[in-house]
């Protein structure tokens, strides 16, 4: 098994009660040959691309397997890992991210199936975030909102700017009170040495560990996951 550049982890054993199909959310179609999936991996397909040997971690369950059979064209890209969720024992997002956790190296990304990043400099997001653990432990790629029903939606961030630099001073996954925050997350990049707190970042009751995270700010952040819904 070679050694990762990086790992990215991707959750795929969610139910997305929300989407409604006899399909899974992130096999939806966006064009022909193109699913939301495939647009949620571009920045992952462009570090392989830029020479980076990336270990992607496929997160898993027995409702999944069309997924699982999917992602086998991107076998030449990417080196593959499926990791099955068991739900009883590990729920949720940040259960997924436990179960995926051991089988990563080096610096690791969170990279969802459901949420696309778009705009000018979007493809280079998650390398940029990746860099930026190098200095400050984690990293995110984040697009300004300021919509409070989309806020309570997702990865809440409140994000300061200044010198050039975006930094989260605060951070809670789907908020009761959106109030304070300005911005959500769509990939979470953290050092290999901090990634065992991962899970936090989207943990019931954790506090958050990306307080101090810098913040790599894109166009655009869709949530597929509500928009099909």
């Amino acid at each position: 098994m070679p050694v990762p550049d990086v790992s990215i982890i991707l959750p795929c054993a969610g139910f997305a009660t929300r989407f409604g199909a006899p399909y899974s959310k992130e096999l939806h179609c966006l064009a022909p040959g193109v699913t939301v999936l495939d647009r949620s991996l571009e920045t992952a397909v462009e570090l392989a691309k830029g020479g980076l040997n990336v270990r992607l971690v496929v997160v898993f369950a027995p409702h999944k397997l069309d997924t699982v059979g999917y992602l086998a064209r991107y076998a030449d890209i990417f080196h593959l890992v499926f990791v099955y969720q068991d739900h009883a024992l590990e729920p949720d997002l940040d259960g997924a991210i436990r179960s995926a956790l051991p089988m990563t190296r080096g610096p690791v990304a969170l990279v969802l199936p459901d949420i696309v990043v778009s705009g000018a400099g979007s493809s280079g997001s998650l390398l940029a975030a990746l860099r930026q653990t190098e200095v400050t432990g984690w990293s995110v790629v984040a697009a300004e909102e300021r919509d409070p029903d989309t806020l309570r939606q997702m990865g809440a961030l409140a994000v300061v700017e200044g010198d050039g630099t975006a930094t989260v001073r605060a951070a809670t996954d789907k908020p009761s009170d959106p109030s304070g925050f300005n911005a959500f997350w769509g990939m979470v990049a953290v050092a290999e040495e901090e990634a065992h707190r991962l899970p936090d970042v989207a943990s019931k009751g954790a506090d958050s560990p990306l307080a101090g995270a810098s913040a790599v700010l894109v166009e655009r952040i869709v949530n597929y996951n509500t928009t099909m819904a």
